[in-house]
C-alpha cells in the first residue's frame, strides 16, 4: 500500500502507483505532482532494497534518494539557466568565450545554445573514454572533450550527449559562476527552493538514505545495446531508423551497469549519477513551469524560462532515433493521455523522470530503482504522467 498524501481528485495516480509497483515485484517507487503550486501526490511504496518486505526487506522511506540516471540531466541544465538569468553568460555566446581549452579542433564556434540542444556534434564519449570509472575524473572529462573533434557540423543535426552533456554544461557552470556543480546546484536550486533531496554528487552523510538499485534478471549493458528490441521495432514502424554503433558511442554499455560504491555517487557525474527524491525534483519542475517562481521564492525570471523551455530542433534525433523536441537541457514530454505541447523535463534509464507544463500548472515526477529496460520513456512513467494529466484536467473542470 502506498504511503504519504494526495488530493482525493489525484488519488488515481496513486492507485497506479501501488499497482505498478506490485506488478513489477521488486523494489519500490515514490511519485511526486505539484498542481496549480502546491503537492496534490506526494507517495511511496515497496522495498529500498532486493529483499522484498514479506521477507524482511527494508521499506522506501519518506526521505529515500534513488540514483535516476539522465533525469540529472534536467536539473544540472536548470543551473546553467540560473547564470544565464543572472547575466553570466548568454545562450547565443560561443563556448570558447568562457572556456578556452574547448576551442579547438573544430569546436571554436559551437555555442551554448547547440550543446544544450545536443546539436555540438559532441556525443562520441567513446572515443576517449578509457574505462567507465574515468566518468569520475571531473578533469579528466574535461580534457578528454577538449580534445573532440564534432561527429557533424555544428548546428546541422542533433545527437543526444547522453555522457558529455552533463561535463559540457557543468564545466561551463563552474567557468562562469566560479563554483562547482554540487555546490552550485546546493547553494541556488536546493536551498533555495527548499528541496529535502537533490544531490548532484552526493555527500557521505547522505548514503543512508540511497536505496539499491536493482536490474532487470539478465540485463546488462551489453545485453541492452545488442538488442534494442522495442526500440528498433518502433523506429521501423515509424520510418525511423537506430544506429547501434552510434548508442553505443554515445553510451557505452559498461556506463549503464549498476553502482553501489561510495565513489559512483559521491563524485559529480552530470548526466547520469543525481541522487534526488520526487518531491524535489517535482518541486523544481513546479517552479519552472509556474514561470520561474514558486512560494515566493523567485528561481528565474519568466524570461529566462520561456527562452529555455523554447523548442529548438523536431527532427529525429541520431543517437535516440526519435524527434525529441529538443529544449534548452529539456526535452518533449509523452504520456499515455497525449503529448502536452508546452510540457518540457527529462527521462533517465530505467524509468525515472521529471517535467513541467505551464498550460496546465503542473509538474511531476517519478523515482525508482527496480529499473526497466528502456533508455528513455519507461511505460511506468508514461502511465503516472497520464495520469496526472487526466486527474489535472478533471480538476480544472470541476
Amino acid at each position: 500500500m502506498v504511503q504519504g498524501a494526495y488530493d482525493a481528485a489525484f488519488e488515481p495516480v496513486a492507485a497506479r502507483l501501488d499497482a505498478l509497483v506490485g506488478a513489477l515485484g521488486r523494489g519500490g517507487a515514490a511519485v511526486c505532482v505539484y498542481h496549480r503550486g502546491r503537492p496534490v501526490v506526494d507517495v511511496w511504496t515497496g522495498a529500498a532494497d532486493a529483499t522484498p518486505l514479506a521477507d524482511g526487506g527494508n521499506p522506501w522511506r519518506e526521505d529515500s534518494l534513488a540514483v535516476s540516471y539522465s533525469t540529472t540531466k534536467g536539473v544540472v541544465a536548470t543551473a546553467l539557466h540560473v547564470c544565464v538569468d543572472r547575466g553570466l553568460l548568454d545562450y547565443d555566446d560561443r563556448v570558447a568565450e568562457h572556456w578556452t581549452g574547448f576551442g579547438r579542433n573544430g569546436k571554436e564556434d559551437i555555442t551554448v545554445r547547440q550543446v544544450l540542444c545536443h546539436e555540438a556534434g559532441l556525443f562520441d564519449v567513446a572515443s576517449f573514454l578509457t574505462g567507465p570509472d574515468m566518468v569520475l575524473d571531473w578533469e579528466a572529462m574535461v580534457a578528454g572533450i577538449e580534445a573532440m573533434a564534432p561527429a557533424f557540423e555544428p548546428g546541422t543535426a542533433n545527437g543526444y550527449h547522453a555522457v558529455t552533456f552533463g561535463f559540457l554544461v557543468g564545466e561551463l557552470v563552474r567557468r562562469v559562476s566560479g563554483v562547482g556543480l554540487t555546490e552550485f546546484i546546493q547553494r541556488e536550486i536546493a536551498e533555495p527552493l527548499g528541496l529535502d533531496g537533490c544531490h548532484v554528487g552526493l555527500p557521505r552523510d547522505q548514503h543512508h538514505r540511497l536505496v539499491q538499485i536493482l536490474t532487470p534478471s539478465g540485463l546488462d549493458g551489453r545485453t541492452l545495446l545488442d538488442d534494442p528490441g522495442r526500440m528498433v521495432q518502433l523506429a521501423g514502424q515509424l520510418g525511423l531508423t537506430v544506429h547501434p554503433d552510434l548508442i553505443v558511442a554515445a553510451l557505452p554499455p559498461t556506463l549503464l551497469e549498476a553502482r553501489s560504491t561510495p565513489e559512483w555517487v559521491e563524485a559529480p557525474m552530470p548526466s547520469g549519477n543525481g541522487c534526488f527524491t520526487a518531491r524535489s525534483l517535482a518541486r523544481m519542475y513546479a517552479a519552472l513551469a509556474n514561470g520561474g517562481e514558486l512560494d515566493g521564492v523567485r528561481l528565474l525570471s519568466e524570461k529566462t524560462v520561456t527562452r529555455a523551455t523554447e523548442v529548438q530542433n523536431d527532427r529525429p534525433d541520431l543517437v535516440i532515433a526519435f524527434p525529441m523536441m529538443w529544449r534548452l537541457g529539456y526535452h518533449g514530454v509523452i504520456t499515455t493521455a497525449g503529448a502536452p505541447e508546452q510540457a518540457f523535463g527529462h527521462y533517465g534509464f530505467g524509468g525515472s523522470g521529471a517535467w513541467g507544463d505551464p498550460e496546465r500548472e503542473l509538474s511531476m515526477a517519478l523515482t525508482l530503482n527496480g529499473l526497466g529496460s528502456a533508455l528513455a520513456g519507461d511505460n511506468r512513467l508514461l502511465e503516472l504522467g497520464g495520469a496526472a494529466m487526466q486527474a489535472a484536467e478533471s480538476s480544472q473542470r470541476a
